[in-house]
């Protein structure tokens, strides 16, 4: 099934979908499934999970220092994708990243991912390692998602990366890719952001899913603009529930992006993670509707730590 289908702005009707994250390594799949039951309720047209390769630890040794060790905290992306699809019967599009990986590796996922019958990707570069004052990409691996796209455009044209063909090239992946209504942290501005989805574009992406925002504002003007520039693909609005006080700093400086004055002023007269809960969701339903209203008919709902929460808001509109 090509979700990109799904996408098109002509299809009438309301449309969700979700992401989550694969369970720390060791934690099992009950929690996860629970999850998944949850949102099955509510007929999303795909799940997304997401893809964490290996990333830097420190380890104290007996002499006091610290030693640092790269250390992968949440595996098994493809299987948990695998297992979702077939236990649940619910479309997935895994995340495919640069970050943590090599060219070699990506090649063996995009194998596997073919082998079950997955053929809808999210391709990123991935965050850079926590302690990176600017992203590495890994020996071997890529340094931007253009070069990742480049790769599944080739596989998707019978050949290795090496330039070997593939004997048995199977169906094509299709993908889309990420965007930032508030422009990326590493953009020297928005345009030339939208210059670089253009470029994703041209590649062959299919759509485009945002960072999450709280301003739909700055989600119609980024619309224009891109349009103006010559985006044509569908561009899906991201959107996370604010769930707990803390997030009213936490979330500006991990997402890059604005807490309208409106939500912060609420926010600041809340005494309690409920009542933050509360606004959240209040604000979530009052942003899908305005989104609807503009015309919008698919919606995608990050859920971590706000799963009940997006329950509450999806079933309100």
């Amino acid at each position: 099934m090509n979700i990109q289908t799904l996408f098109d702005e002509s299809i009438s009707g309301r449309h969700f979908s979700f992401e989550v994250l694969p369970p720390l390594k060791g934690s099992g799949t009950d929690s996860l499934f629970r999850t998944i039951a949850k949102l099955k309720e509510l007929d999303p047209i795909f799940i997304n999970i997401t893809t964490h390769h290996s990333e830097y630890v420190y380890k104290e040794l007996d002499n006091g220092l610290l030693e640092r060790h790269r250390v992968r905290l949440r595996p098994g992306t493809i299987a948990i994708a695998a297992s979702i699809q077939q236990k649940f019967g619910i479309p997935v599009i895994p995340h495919i990243i640069c970050s943590g990986t090599t060219i070699e590796n990506i090649e063996y996922e995009l194998l596997d991912l073919q082998f079950l019958g997955i053929e809808n990707l999210l391709l990123l570069r991935g965050d850079k390692a926590r302690d990176d004052r600017v992203f590495t990409p890994t020996p071997g691996g890529h340094a931007h998602t253009t070069d990742l796209i480049r790769q599944v455009r080739r596989f998707n044209e019978g050949f290795f990366a090496d330039g070997t063909p593939i004997k048995n090239p199977g169906r094509p992946f299709s993908y889309g890719v990420a965007c930032y209504p508030e422009k990326h942290e590493e953009a020297p501005n928005l345009e030339q952001d939208i210059l670089y989805l253009k470029e994703k574009q041209d590649l062959g992406a299919q759509y485009a899913v945002t960072q999450l925002f709280y301003d739909n504002e700055k989600y119609y003007s980024f619309v224009r603009m891109a349009r103006e520039m010559g985006i044509t693909i569908p561009i899906i609005p991201g959107i996370k529930p604010f769930a707990k006080l803390s997030q009213l700093s936490v979330v500006p400086k991990t997402f890059h992006c604005d807490i309208p004055q409106e939500l912060a002023a609420e926010a600041l007269r809340c005494r309690t993670d409920d009542d933050a809960r509360r606004l959240g969701i209040a604000w979530a339903t009052h942003q899908c509707r305005d989104l609807y209203a503009h015309g919008v008919n698919n919606i995608h709902f990050y859920t971590v730590s706000a799963v009940d929460a997006v329950r509450e808001v999806v079933k309100k509109i």
